[in-house]
């Protein structure tokens, strides 16, 4: 009996961190299923990876912020056949500025994304997996999770929800052959970064020393992910920075960070 090619479904793979996990899916000879708002960039990418590593890719453009887009993704790839066996949630916005001069909608449109959007998509696909009694999943967080970050206050508070809802799920199916990892990465060089770059002095002026590659940062999710791992914090930089806030009391934290936002103004 053949055995069946594993399907990995990619959200945010358009660009960055979502594309070079794309790769290095494909690498190890996965089908993907790339999922972004841009359809031109996603058709592109599929036929590049079908030509690159052999595999099949097709590209689905959603918007995953909006209300059901998850659900009638799912829906697709039951009635196209397409069993998701690894489902990597890695859509996600960031805003850099004070809370006070962001717009409401701008505020919620971070919601929408990075909370309710993921929260959305693992909805849709992890109760097949667990039926199943396979899957894995990975879910792109950021350092910011464990800590208060000025300046960055929605945005880390989101993907703090994201860190927080990865080691509940990876608790509560232990024994059911899904695996839940929660990717945390540092200051990365992606579009993102640079569209946030371009509107704030100074995230433009950050030392090259702490701005990773997407690559490695691909290259760690996608072996945390297979290992099963709960948490990978990708750079020895960054492991130090996590290790020695989860050590700090709270209160320290909100002062040193608030000190270094104000430091940089």
């Amino acid at each position: 009996m053949a055995t069946r090619t594993p399907i990995a479904l990619i959200t945010g793979a358009s660009s960055g961190i979502g594309e070079a996990l794309a790769h290095r899916f494909a690498r190890a000879g996965h089908a993907l299923v790339l999922v972004a708002r841009g359809a031109d960039r996603l058709d592109a990418l599929a036929a590049q990876l079908s030509a690159e590593h052999g595999v099949k890719a097709w590209a689905r453009a959603a918007d995953l912020a909006a209300p059901g887009a998850a659900a009638a993704l799912a829906a697709a790839m039951k009635r196209e056949r397409r069993t998701v066996d690894v489902l990597v949630n890695n859509a996600g916005v960031l805003e850099h500025g004070p809370f006070v001069a962001m717009a409401a909608q701008r505020h919620q449109q971070l919601v929408d994304l990075n909370v309710s959007g993921l929260t959305a998509m693992l909805a849709a696909f992890v109760p097949g997996m667990v039926a199943r009694g396979s899957g894995r999943v990975l879910n792109v967080a950021s350092i910011a999770a464990f800590q208060p970050v000025p300046s960055l206050a929605t945005y880390a508070a989101t993907k703090a929800y994201v860190l927080s809802l990865t080691e509940s799920l990876s608790e509560e199916l232990q024994g059911s052959g899904v695996t839940v990892t929660a990717l945390c990465p540092g200051i990365t060089a992606t579009r993102m970064l640079e569209r946030a770059s371009a509107a704030s002095p100074e995230l433009a002026g950050l030392p090259a020393l702490v701005v990773g590659s997407a690559d490695d940062v691909a290259a760690e999710g996608f072996d945390a992910c297979m290992k099963g791992e709960v948490i990978r914090v990708p750079g020895l930089i960054n492991r130090a920075g996590v290790v020695a806030g989860r050590a700090a009391p709270k209160w320290l934290l909100r002062r040193l960070s608030g000190a270094v936002v104000r430091r940089m103004k």
